[in-house]
């Protein structure tokens, strides 16, 4: 091809993609340079959207290695020869470093590759570069915007620059919805990537806590992280979430998944999966924090799934939602699990310890500190790193019975639901501590812009069943639309 600045990558699907790549319409190779190309035409200029962090320095020549296994043998699969980006939380054993966004973890290498993008190198992608996020994962101190990290700056919300992006995945979400590469990984520990793809109209899947393996990324809490795909598509984020699932002895949280087997996400993608569904809506969830128009896109889309075929029962109420306070589990399990994960980091890494990390910073306030470090340092200093505090086995204990058993075990019970429906990532309130599942598709847009989703929840595992629901009411609605990438002011 002589021009491969001319081909259209807007809204490409993976599917898509690799029909143009077995065409030889294009090659990952000059698939790779137009993003690169996109990334510095916008990201770094025009509305500076600030999405990607790092650029992998070897992209090109794996391309050219994909390239030339591609003539030689074929395909692997669906992911050959496809970049995507990874959170800066997520090991990579090459040139990129993984600091979470943070100054003080710049210069930390470590050495080899998260689980999770072993499986996606196997699988034939292409790792394109890091994704900015919210500094610790929105774990660092109060007041501090999600998007922000004093290594990175702060990301844009490309459909209005004047608006949240959302986080700690924000880099992630923006990037895709930019269509600065094909699909990215986000990490979830309450809303990380629900609340992102939420505001860059695309489709975020938090899988079940235990579903993907969470070895080599660095954590914030062991019993709610969770990684997972964010896309543009219900299709091309079923396509990652099958390449990424499966056991990992490093992760003993995987354990389930050794006895159910892997799995192929694809299979769900069918037409009339809404048909019979029972989907509840929690109508007490906090719904009164809705504006009128996010009220109107978030009942069009129950409209659209009661044409589909979807039994809605209106109102399916979460009798413990009103209950569900203030945890201090995040906080007691951040200093224990980070510092285990700083103690892996190959010789010579120059952070060891929580309290290493609030040192640097201390001595770089100009740079580390524009908003401070107030959760770190209550991390270190009003926890014991043990988990043996009386607050927080009692908040471990009480965050399930409120949330997955009388929660939403209940309240599916109760109705005999398939799945709950939230407006946004509203549910991430719930299913984050229950360590559940969700899928986040794009339901419409605001008077000023602003995307605007609907969640699909359900029991742990359920991701067949939240696929389904998902792909039929994307395939029925079909509202997402790129970013103009002009600017708003």
């Amino acid at each position: 091809m002589s021009d491969p600045m001319s081909f259209e990558v807007i809204e490409a699907t993976i599917t898509s993609m690799q029909a143009a790549l077995a065409a030889g319409k294009i090659t990952s190779r000059e698939l790779v340079l137009i993003y690169l190309d996109r990334i510095a035409t916008h990201d770094k200029n025009g509305l500076t959207i600030n999405s990607v962090l790092s650029i992998n320095p070897d992209a090109i020549f794996i391309a050219d290695a994909l390239d030339s296994e591609r003539a030689a043998q074929g395909i692997r699969g669906p992911l050959h020869g496809i970049p995507i980006l990874l959170k800066d939380n997520i090991n990579s054993g090459d040139q990129m470093c993984t600091s979470a966004g943070s100054l003080a973890l710049a210069g930390s290498y470590a050495g080899e590759d998260a689980t999770v993008v072993q499986r996606l190198r196997e699988a034939g992608a292409i790792i394109l570069g890091k994704a900015n996020m919210t500094e610790f994962a929105n774990f660092m101190t109060d007041g501090m915007p999600s998007g922000y990290s004093s290594r990175g700056g702060q990301v844009l919300n490309p459909y209005n620059i004047s608006k949240p992006t959302g986080g700690s995945s924000a880099g992630s979400g923006a990037a895709v919805a930019c269509n600065f590469c094909m699909a990215s990984i986000g990490t979830e520990t309450s809303g990380s990537i629900l609340n992102p793809a939420n505001l860059s109209s695309t489709v975020g899947i938090k899988p079940t806590v235990g579903l993907v393996s969470r070895s080599g990324v660095l954590p914030l809490s062991t019993s709610q992280d969770t990684v997972g795909p964010i896309a543009r598509t219900v299709t091309d984020a079923a396509i990652v979430l099958t390449a990424i699932a499966g056991y990992d002895a490093e992760d003993v949280a995987t354990g389930a998944m050794k006895w159910k087997g892997q799995s192929d996400y694809t299979k769900y993608l069918v037409r009339g999966g809404l048909e019979g569904a029972r989907i509840g809506i929690p109508r007490d969830y906090y719904f009164e924090e809705l504006t009128d128009e996010q009220h109107a896109i978030f009942n069009a889309a129950v409209e659209a799934m009661k044409e589909r075929g979807a039994m809605i029962v209106d109102a399916a109420d979460i009798k413990t939602a009103r209950r569900i306070g203030y945890s201090s589990v995040v906080l007691n399990e951040f200093k224990s699990a980070i510092n285990a994960y700083l103690s892996k980091l190959p010789a010579g890494a120059k952070m060891r310890t929580l309290k290493e990390i609030i040192a640097f910073n201390n001595e770089h306030p100009i740079e580390a500190l524009r908003y401070g470090q107030t959760t770190l340092l209550a991390a270190e200093t009003t926890t014991s790193g043990t988990m043996t505090e009386t607050a927080y086995l009692r908040d471990r204990a009480n965050d399930l019975q409120l949330c997955k058993i009388e929660g939403i075990d209940a309240t599916l019970a109760e109705h005999q639901l398939d799945a709950l429906l939230f407006p946004a990532d509203f549910g991430a309130r719930i299913t984050s501590r229950a360590g559940y599942p969700s899928v986040i598709v794009p339901a419409g847009y605001t008077s000023e812009g602003v995307p605007f989703g609907v969640t699909f929840a359900g029991a742990a595992y359920s991701e067949p069943a939240l696929i389904q629901f998902a792909y039929d009411y994307e395939q029925s609605s079909l509202v997402r639309k790129p970013p103009s990438l002009k600017s708003y002011l």
